[in-house]
């Protein structure tokens, strides 16, 4: 069947705003006729997917391989195939080979066929983007033809500037559909929001930005879509964090389009959207790469505490697996601490001493040691040897191992490389020590959106109000090492974040020798962070693609 009639004053879009698993071609084109379907049984017009959602988002190197790109290309012409039954027309973003290099496109498919193409025209290549690498940029486009209306589809990055768009208003352009795939970051909301505003007020049209929603790998997805009318109202917003296909009704009045409505949910914001992006984050990468569980060192502290009450909340209770692993060192406070934690949270935890193991360890390597005074090398012993009992209960039964350091810890190497770092994750990875404590309190008040475990407390009060400690020697605490860690955080904060100078950071009020010490430690440990296991993204410059530092590296601010 041919697609009906051009359409004159009325249109129907569905936004939908849908999870994509990387590579899963076949299951993502699956998901999409899905979303189709209940589209079209809502009387839609267009349906709009996210920036390479057909792919997943980002792919990297995968767009190199020509198979990957072959079987795109058989599976966009495959859904370009459903459209010749009259229904909704499709707007979806697709790796797309033209020439020598694949680009980032998004392609029209109406009436049975692949009816247009426009490829993106700016490329990120900052923070955690790399497109410059692996996608070709398009040339200016103009607006596609859709059964009667031109529409602008300028892909994600292509609206941060003004060309684009100014190119397709002086083509004719009505509306424009932006796909995207923005990463989650705790100041993203209001970039993308300027952005998007600038545009409509620079043409005069109104603006969909939709964006996807899920985990990979480090980065999560927030969703959050939303419509701007071309007076900057916005009719429409989609909740954060979550699936859904969303219906928005369109009117052309006076030759220009407005949208008459659609869902307009309340943006998540603050501790509350980083909880949920941690917890979809960690959800996603588990459940992604197919392992059925996750299991937890929980040693009494806050971190480990945190990190089940995520998993938990990603997964349910029956899919984690916690362990107690005490030592000689280990109080009776963390004992109880760890299974009152557990209890409340409805996990199994075991218990694994780890004394045994670490005297065999003193034993093998006495004759060398032998007349010297016990350190470090003593104390990473125990973190090793419960990093190597967690992965032996991972390899028997299956589930992930997942860390529980902090951004604080593993700005300036207070952890031990193969053992407490031992893991496939960390959900923690990119927050501070201080917003850990934050979260547990939050956790604690309230039951976030989307998150699966208890609504009562969760986290133990004497784990969060009890001095943080390794455990690892008679009477440690974490500010025997450290400083107190609302000084520290605001000290990396200055040198990771804000790359502000030594002289900077302390004309806020900080002691100059206790900056140079936090500068010199966070440079030193850049070769445990890039054998960390990876984490969620919350901030704007988490470790790993956005902060590139060498390892080797005799560089130092001296104020």
């Amino acid at each position: 069947m041919a697609p009906g009639p051009d359409i004159a004053d009325r249109l129907t879009i569905a936004l939908a705003q849908l999870n994509p698993t990387m590579g899963d071609i076949a299951g993502n084109a699956d998901k999409a006729r899905a979303a189709r379907a209940e589209a079209a049984s809502g009387g839609a017009d267009l349906v709009v997917f996210s920036e390479l959602y057909l792919s997943g988002y980002p792919p990297e190197d995968l767009v190199l391989k020509p198979s990957f790109l072959g079987a795109l290309k058989a599976a966009t012409e495959e859904l370009a195939k459903d459209t010749a039954d009259g229904g909704p027309g499709i707007v979806m973003g697709v790796p797309w080979l033209e020439g020598e290099k694949p680009h980032n496109t998004a392609v029209l498919l109406d009436g049975g066929e692949i009816a247009a193409v426009r490829h993106k025209v700016h490329l990120p290549n900052y923070g955690v983007f790399d497109e410059q690498r692996v996608f070709a940029p398009g040339p200016m486009p103009g607006p596609v033809s859709f059964r009667g209306v031109r529409i602008g589809v300028p892909v994600c990055e292509d609206i941060w500037f003004e060309d684009v768009t100014e190119c397709l208003v002086e083509t004719g352009a009505e509306l424009l559909i932006v796909p995207n795939g923005s990463p989650f970051d705790n100041n993203k909301r209001d970039t993308r929001l300027a952005h998007a505003v600038a545009r409509v007020v620079e043409t005069g049209l109104p603006l969909i930005y939709l964006n996807q929603v899920g985990g990979q790998d480090e980065l999560v997805f927030d969703g959050s879509s939303f419509v701007l009318g071309a007076d900057r109202s916005m009719p429409v917003h989609l909740p954060s964090f979550e699936e859904m296909v969303a219906l928005t009704t369109w009117r052309r009045q006076g030759g220009a389009w407005l949208c008459e409505g659609g869902p307009l949910e309340t943006a998540a914001s603050g501790h509350e959207a980083t909880y949920r992006a941690c917890v979809l984050g960690l959800r996603d990468y588990v459940a992604k790469n197919g392992f059925p569980g996750m299991l937890i060192g929980l040693s009494g502290g806050i971190d480990s505490a945190l990190t089940a009450a995520m998993a938990v909340d990603a997964m349910g209770s029956d899919k984690v697996r916690c362990v107690m692993m005490p030592s000689r060192f280990t109080s009776r406070e963390s004992l109880d601490d760890a299974t009152e934690c557990a209890r409340a949270l409805g996990v199994r935890l075991d218990e694994v001493a780890i004394d045994p193991v670490v005297a065999g360890f003193g034993g093998a390597l006495e004759p060398l040691f032998d007349g010297l005074a016990p350190d470090a090398a003593e104390e990473n012993i125990q973190a090793r040897t419960r990093g190597v009992i967690l992965m032996a209960i991972s390899n028997k039964f299956g589930p992930m191992v997942v860390t529980t350091g902090n951004k604080s810890e593993m700005s300036v190497g207070y952890a031990t490389l193969y053992g407490d770092m031992a893991g496939g994750f960390n959900p923690l990875k990119d927050l501070y020590k201080t917003e850990v404590y934050a979260l547990a309190n939050l956790r604690n008040q309230s039951l976030p959106a989307g998150c699966l475990g208890p609504k009562s407390r969760v986290i133990p009060e004497r784990i969060i109000t009890k001095a943080p400690t390794a455990e690892l020697r008679a009477d440690q605490t974490d500010q025997d090492t450290l400083p107190p860690y609302e000084v520290l955080d605001d000290i990396l904060r200055g040198l990771v974040e804000e790359e502000a100078s030594v002289a900077e950071i302390v004309a806020r009020g900080h002691d100059a020798g206790t900056v140079a010490r936090v500068q010199h430690m966070l440079y030193i440990a850049e070769y445990k962070r890039r054998q960390a296991a990876p984490g969620v993204k919350i901030s704007p410059r988490n470790f790993g693609r956005d902060r590139r530092y060498p390892i080797t590296n005799r560089f130092r601010d001296r104020g």
